[in-house]
Order: C-alpha cells, then sequence, then structure tokens
C-alpha cells in the first residue's frame, strides 16, 4: 500500500475544514475540535478511512483501471448513460472526420462548425469515451457540490469513493475520507494517493515512473470513473 503519513496530511492542509457556523453535524465524529473559528478535522480518523478507501479501490482496479470527469459533471451520465453514449459516439464521428481530411471537403463555416462541436465534447467527455459500461464506483471530490453525481451513483447503486469535508453529509458514501475538499494540495495528495491504488490494483504501480497517472488519462476497460470539482 501507498504510504500516506501524519506529516503529508497537515502539510497539505489537509485538516482544515470549513468555519464553523459551515458546517454539516453528520460530520461531527470526524471533528478534532475548533480553531479561529475553524473546525479542525480528526487526521487520524482520515487515515484510518482513507486505508479503507484505498484497499477497496485496489482491490476493485485489479480487474481494470478508471476514466475521470474533470470538468462540469453531465447529468445522466450515469443514469441515463444511453444518452451520452449517443454524444461519445457524435464525438468519435467527429475526430475521425477531421483526422481524415473530411473537413476540407465541406465549406469553411461548416467545417468552423463541426469543429466547434467537436471542442465541446471533447471538453465535456474526453474521460469517459471509451467508457462502454457503467463503473463499479466512483470517486468524488466534494459531494455536496457534486450532489448530481452522487445521486446518480447511489440510484444506481454504484459504490461512492468521496473527500469529505466537513459541510458535507457522509450519509451513503461508501467511503467517506475526511479532508479539505478546497485546498489543491490537499485535493492533490489524496486524489494522487487514490491512483496509487488503482495502479497498485492494475500491478503497474512503480514500474513506469513516467506513465501519466490515471486521474490524467483513461484506461482501457475501467472500472470505476472520478468527479473532480471544478476550481
Amino acid at each position: 500500500m501507498a504510504a500516506l503519513t501524519m506529516k503529508e496530511l497537515l502539510e497539505a492542509g489537509v485538516h482544515f475544514g470549513h468555519q464553523t457556523k459551515r458546517w454539516n453535524p453528520k460530520m461531527q465524529k470526524y471533528i478534532f475540535g475548533e480553531r479561529n473559528g475553524i473546525y479542525i478535522i480528526d487526521l487520524q480518523k482520515t487515515l484510518k478511512k482513507f486505508r479503507e478507501a484505498y484497499g477497496f479501490v485496489r482491490d476493485l482496479a485489479a480487474g481494470g483501471g478508471m476514466f475521470y470527469v474533470n470538468q462540469r459533471w453531465l447529468g445522466g451520465t450515469l443514469t441515463n448513460f444511453a444518452t451520452i453514449r449517443k454524444s461519445i459516439t457524435r464525438l468519435k464521428k467527429l475526430e475521425e472526420m477531421k483526422e481524415t481530411g473530411e473537413y476540407e471537403r465541406v465549406p469553411k463555416k461548416e467545417a468552423l462548425e463541426l469543429d466547434r462541436e467537436r471542442e465541446k465534447l471533447e471538453k465535456a467527455l474526453v474521460g469517459i469515451k471509451s467508457m462502454d459500461q457503467l463503473p463499479a464506483a466512483v470517486f468524488i471530490i466534494d459531494p455536496r457540490k457534486e450532489k448530481i453525481a452522487v445521486a446518480e451513483a447511489q440510484r444506481l447503486g454504484i459504490a461512492i469513493v468521496a473527500i469529505v469535508d466537513t459541510n458535507c453529509d457522509p450519509t451513503g458514501i461508501d467511503y467517506p475520507v475526511p479532508g479539505n475538499d478546497d485546498a489543491i494540495r490537499a485535493v492533490r495528495l489524496i486524489t494522487s494517493r487514490i491512483a496509487d491504488a488503482v495502479n497498485e490494483g492494475r500491478g503497474t504501480l512503480g514500474k513506469d515512473e513516467g506513465e501519466p497517472a490515471v486521474t490524467d488519462a483513461p484506461v482501457e476497460g475501467a472500472e470505476m470513473a472520478a468527479a473532480e470539482a471544478e476550481d
């Protein structure tokens, strides 16, 4: 298992929650205390819950990898997957047209419109365009903001791994990891270690240091999808 230390959590600011007036009482069991009007997350519990999440993701990824969503979550990505697949098919068709030079055989205005459509679809679907079936789990940053993704996964019985801040509701999150979901360093630390879990499950951890993290590139035959909150 890839190590995650208390020092790393502290240096990344994972322990900083929200202001005490902006909290969800259901997160109380994960809160260590309060300092200067800010709730402090109990990092001992963060480590414990992270290890549980890591083990789950590692074992799940043994049969595949993971796709990702790092832009706005499209409503219906899970619950209306048939429609999403139609958009993916359209994107692949536009990509094929561009590669084969078909754009050059249509009027310039039409070519520009087709390319704008391709870019829009690419931005929304780049991380899931090779996903041909629903994932077994999703990894979500800030389930409060990404409530649509959470609701879709819960409706379909898809397991949820999520970073939960002090203003989140951990109810229904299968593997909650208490932590700061606003600081880039904190999010990057936990997300990179979840990516390590996927690589370990696939047997690739440590083999290719130059290989992109799975949170940056889709993997064929994926079993997971990640939904990352927008900045």
